[in-house]
């Protein structure tokens, strides 16, 4: 009988369509967004090439605590899934033009620094199937900031720099002979992990004002090791970032560019969840509302400071990580991506979302592409995307 009248109870309900259970959202209109003037640079009209781009986070730069075991799991130790090509064609049919793979090293290299063959094998691999797809590629060094590896003040510079220069000399080696679609970036948000200034750019603490110099020393070795192999390497684009990658690690004299062989090959790399609040901080505010939102501001300032100190006088600036935490808030997410990709596309700064394949429980959600069906479950987001990015105006 509880079944009979379950049954008939499901009769009378009205059949609701699957899409009317998601969440929806659509693109909005982005209003008043002041396109400022590109100079015509070579580098300028190169990177102006990238339309979109998007992170494979969470895979090559898992790591742990030591290198014991299949070194080759690490791929899927946090994303819970190998990278296949049938992923890389996704991101292309849905309009990505580009991809930054991060890369910890730390996990696969001996006592010399020298890289394990096979966990470089697999990073050319999935290198190649982004190039085989006329894709850009950012190959870069990632989660290795340590005092055994990678740490930037003076204490640690000797042995950071024979890290650096030895992971980029087998690296550029391995891809000296690709073209400029594959560009190289030197280290991913070198900072002093573990202080209390590890993520603020506080130039009146003297570890902070060390800690640039190491970086811009850092730096250089990186764009010396590279040159240095040949090939294509001789004037590959090459990024470069300032401390923890962060906009205020780049926007004051404490950043130098490196002196280079190649002109004008040089790329600013830069981070910016921006505003915080509502892109990284739990809880946050989960609302960007374009009507009323009070952090417009934020997002052009930092922006603006970056044109002019940069795109300005010609020289690129990526903005190789940003996204907004997924807080059940879809519209507002892409409330936020609209208007924030609109702004860097009219300042010619191409964006890369941070994608760490996290779409449900507590953790960081940062997901777009759905690596096991190779879908994307928040369209909007990814037409909000499309839409506000790749058009640049040069000034003749």
């Amino acid at each position: 009988m509880r079944k009979l009248i379950c049954l008939m109870l499901a009769l009378l309900l009205p059949v609701l369509p699957l899409a009317a259970m998601a969440e929806e959202a659509t693109v909005p209109t982005v209003e008043n967004v002041l396109k400022l003037n590109i100079p015509g640079s070579e580098a300028l009209r190169f990177v102006s090439q990238i339309k979109v781009g998007w992170n494979l986070g969470n895979t090559f730069d898992a790591h742990k605590g030591n290198n014991s075991g299949d070194e080759m799991a690490l791929e899927k130790y946090w994303c819970g899934i190998y990278t296949t090509p049938e992923m890389i064609q996704a991101l292309k049919d849905a309009g990505f033009n580009a991809i930054r793979i991060p890369v910890s090293w730390h996990n696969h290299v001996d006592q010399d620094f020298n890289i394990s063959e096979k966990w470089l094998s697999r990073v050319q691999e999935v290198v190649d199937y982004a190039i085989s797809r006329d894709m850009f590629v950012i190959l870069n060094i990632h989660h290795d900031t340590d005092k055994k590896f990678v740490y930037p003040d003076s204490a640690h510079y000797e042995q950071s720099e024979r890290f650096i220069t030895s992971i980029w000399q087998q690296v550029s080696e391995r891809f000296k002979e690709y073209d400029n679609k594959l560009i190289f970036e030197c280290i991913n948000e070198t900072r002093l992990a573990g202080t209390n200034v590890e993520w603020w750019f506080n130039t009146a603490d003297p570890r902070i004002v060390d800690a640039a110099d190491c970086i811009n020393r850092l730096n250089q070795a990186f764009v010396n090791t590279v040159r240095a192999t040949g090939g294509s390497n001789t004037d590959r684009y090459l990024m470069v970032s300032g401390y923890a990658a962060s906009p205020d690690g780049t926007k004051t004299d404490y950043f130098t560019l490196p002196t280079d062989t190649a002109e004008n090959k040089l790329i600013v790399s830069v981070h910016a969840y921006t505003p915080y609040s509502f892109a990284l901080e739990m809880p946050g505010t989960d609302t960007f509302l374009l009507e009323t939102q009070s952090d417009f501001g934020e997002i052009c300032t930092f922006m603006n400071q970056l044109y002019t100190r940069y795109v300005s006088k010609g020289i690129p600036v990526i903005i190789g990580e940003f996204g907004a935490l997924n807080k059940d808030n879809l519209q507002d997410r892409v409330n936020f991506t609209a208007y924030y990709v609109a702004n860097a596309t009219a300042r010619g700064m191409p964006c890369f979302w941070w994608d760490n394949n996290h779409f449900k429980g507590n953790g960081e959600r940062f997901g777009l592409l759905d690596r096991k069906t190779c879908t994307f479950p928040d369209t909007a987001i990814v037409d909000a995307l499309m839409q506000y990015s790749g058009i640049t105006s040069f000034a003749e």
